[in-house]
């Protein structure tokens, strides 16, 4: 979709009383500030002309009060009165005409607006009121369009992408480009579901996410704007954008737009494969399994997340076989702090935070027997690497405890495995698993195998497979590939003949069976 670059550009603050005094055409009114003058940077909303004491009952907030004061001379009470009107119905400044009532600013009004710490500023020459209004307004009118062009444009696109499929990321990146700010997406317990924009920005607002979400959950200063998630009267989440540079009436609609959006895109993702929650776990744990990003960097997003991180002992397990909204449960049914991802290939990875003082191998070995007995699987495999105590540590134990799966996928050793399998129980296999990537292993298995690797051979490669597997046992083998033993006998032969070697003499039925193991590896 192509769009008007003007309509993306992120609108300046709304005119502030300070802006109007340098507009052209009241500077030709020699404009003085003299009363309020800390409070210059108040938006105004419309600019009104009133000469009645009572001016406030007609103010709804935030308008410049234009004045001569001639209904107010000769009386200070009246004076004192219509500044304090204007202070109870906000008002944003009152600017008095000299000349016709007053030479000079009367004393009692900037008394007055001082004490209201409302902005008080007299014109020395006579001015025309009407150009003020109407230079004022028809910015304000045009600020407004602005607005108004900005939101339908921004609603427009987000529907476009949503109707196009796009994940959540995609949606808030968006939000992100035309906010021109950090955006967070949460649940109700501000445990982070999503984040977008510049990445630095993001960071310094995650760093202290909870404390900076609750001590700004109230009010929209600071240009914090929220807007709600949720329908059929219940909440469920909200949308943050962090810092809105803009005016807070343009930043409230574009909030107000992304929420519908994130409405209509989790009502028609309901049936998707993983929730918001499972995809901000995922995109998490797989960057830290990447190690792309570094470990450190990804701390804020993890306490964002939820994760208990401070003074913490990290467990990282990779599941096969695994389910993973039964993991997320499981963890919640044993009161275990932990993130949940799916991986690729069956592989899922569970990031446990635990208490120091807890026994973390127990905790895992627990976790490990609950999801068997949970899944009803007898070969559902719990890799697990040695607890760490560093997050920067973290990535590294989840890279180990996938290799360890990996080594012990579709193997028939799974059956007599441990409830947790560690590096140390996969012995051969998972070092060739972790050597798998060295040019010179996979040079060795290539050079061991080439009289095996064509396609018509891929019978007597899984037999010579099966055969190792076994330690070399011929019934076995022979049992498993439902042939008599003479069969066995014929192939044994011709795998022997095409690669060279005397399986019976044990340095070269190794040699094959580590060149075997580095191939299968390199496969997966």
């Amino acid at each position: 979709m192509t769009t008007t670059p003007d309509i993306w550009e992120p609108l300046e603050p709304a005119l502030s009383v300070r802006q109007v005094l340098t507009l052209e055409r009241v500077l030709a009114g020699e404009p003085e500030v003299v009363a309020g003058a800390s409070h210059l940077d108040r938006p105004v909303r419309w600019v009104h002309v009133a000469e009645a004491a009572d001016v406030g009952v007609m103010l709804s907030g935030g308008e410049m009060v234009l004045t001569t004061g001639v209904l107010l001379a000769g009386d200070e009470e009246k004076q004192a009165e219509y500044v304090r009107s204007l202070h109870r119905a906000d008002a944003s400044a009152v600017v008095l005409g000299l000349g016709r009532a007053f030479p000079a600013a009367p004393a009692v009004m900037r008394r007055a607006a001082e004490r209201c710490g409302l902005p008080m500023v007299v014109l020395h020459r006579p001015f025309p009121f009407a150009e003020l209004t109407e230079e004022v307004q028809s910015r304000l009118v045009r600020r407004k369009f602005a607005a108004v062009s900005l939101s339908e444009a921004v609603r427009t696109e987000l529907t476009a992408l949503i109707t196009a499929g796009a994940p959540l990321q995609r949606l808030l990146d968006e939000v992100a480009r035309h906010s021109a700010c950090p955006v967070v997406v949460t649940n109700l317990a501000h445990r982070v579901l999503g984040t977008a924009g510049e990445r630095p920005a993001v960071d310094d607002v995650l760093r202290d996410w909870e404390r900076i979400a609750r001590q700004a959950g109230g009010t929209e200063g600071d240009g914090w704007i929220r807007a709600e998630l949720g329908g059929r009267g219940e909440r469920w989440g909200r949308i943050v954008l962090c810092g809105y540079r803009g005016d807070t009436a343009t930043g409230r609609l574009l909030a107000d737009r992304a929420a519908e959006a994130l409405v209509l895109h989790r009502m028609l993702g309901g049936g998707a494969a993983c929730s918001w929650e499972e995809q901000s776990a995922q995109s998490l744990l797989t960057d830290l399994v990447s190690g792309v990003v570094p470990a450190r960097q990804l701390l804020p997003r993890a306490r964002a997340a939820g994760l208990p991180v401070n003074r913490r002992t990290f467990v990282p397990l990779v599941v096969r076989d695994g389910d993973t909204p039964r993991l997320d449960r499981l963890l919640r049914l044993l009161g275990l702090p932990g993130l949940v991802a799916e991986l690729a290939d069956g592989a899922t990875a569970v990031l446990l935070s635990l208490p120091r003082d807890q026994d973390a191998g127990a905790l895992a070995a627990h976790f490990a027997a609950r999801l068997r007995t949970e899944s009803g699987r007898a070969r559902t495999v719990v890799a697990a690497a040695d607890p760490r105590v560093a997050w920067d540590d973290v990535p590294a134990g989840l890279r180990e405890a996938r290799h360890v799966a990996d080594a012990v996928a579709d193997s028939a050793a799974a059956l007599d495995l441990p409830p947790v399998v560690r590096l140390r129980d996969v012995h051969l296999r998972g070092l060739i698993r972790l050597l798998r990537d060295d040019p010179h292993v996979q040079s060795f298995a290539e050079r061991e195998l080439d009289g095996l690797l064509c396609e018509t051979e891929e019978d007597l490669l899984s037999v010579l497979r099966t055969y190792l597997a076994t330690g070399r046992n011929k019934s076995r083998t022979a049992q498993l590939h439902h042939v008599s033993r003479p069969a066995l006998y014929r192939r044994l032969e011709s795998i022997q003949v095409r690669l060279g070697v005397d399986l019976d003499d044990f340095e070269q039925a190794a040699s094959v069976h580590i060149a075997l193991l580095a191939h299968d590896a390199q496969q997966q």
